[in-house]
């Protein structure tokens, strides 16, 4: 009997990380939302958002997670973009470590400026758990706009992530 319930519990985990692995999600289409969050983690992230920023796909961007030492200036001169942009638009968020604080972070910001849409952009890996994690803390009213940007990960990364996903499903109900 045990033995059949943990084969069925590893068939379920393993049809799930296909499906995690095979389905990455992809970018989103060029609406418009109020704002644009971008967990750190990947230069290639900050550079999306800052390019639909740029183009006027959002008013604000939060950049959630960033280093403390780092300067709007220093921020402005490391990714090309004008001063002016990152000084009205750009929030560094430096209080976020890791997902579950990005999301904190992320939410108090979005209440704070009373955003009803956000636009997410994380890599495609990354992209199920930080919007689980988000849209938790956010609630329903606002929307949120998965945006991920394409990567080339190693199974390593996968099978960490699908992990964390999964453990996350499960624990954050229980309220862990």
């Amino acid at each position: 009997m045990i033995a059949r319930a943990a084969s069925a519990v590893l068939i379920l985990w393993l049809l799930g990380f296909a499906w995690f692995a095979f389905m990455l999600p992809g970018p989103a289409d060029l609406r418009t939302t109020d704002a644009i969050v971008v967990p750190t983690g990947s230069p290639d992230r900050v550079r999306r958002g800052l390019a639909l920023l740029g183009e006027r796909h959002a008013r604000r961007m939060l950049v959630s997670g960033a280093d403390r030492r780092v300067l709007p200036r220093e921020f402005a001169a490391a990714y090309g973009v004008d001063r002016a942009l990152v000084a009205c638009c750009v929030d560094l968020g430096q209080e976020a470590v890791d997902t579950r604080s990005n999301a904190e972070e992320t939410a108090a910001w979005v209440r704070r400026h009373r955003f009803r849409s956000v636009r997410l952009v994380t890599t495609d890996w990354h992209m199920r758990r930080a919007r689980y994690e988000i849209g938790r803390l956010v609630g329903s009213d606002v929307e949120i706009v998965g945006d991920a940007v394409k990567s080339d990960p190693s199974l390593t990364t996968l099978l960490k992530e699908y992990s964390k996903f999964v453990l996350r499903r499960i624990m954050a109900p229980l309220g862990y």
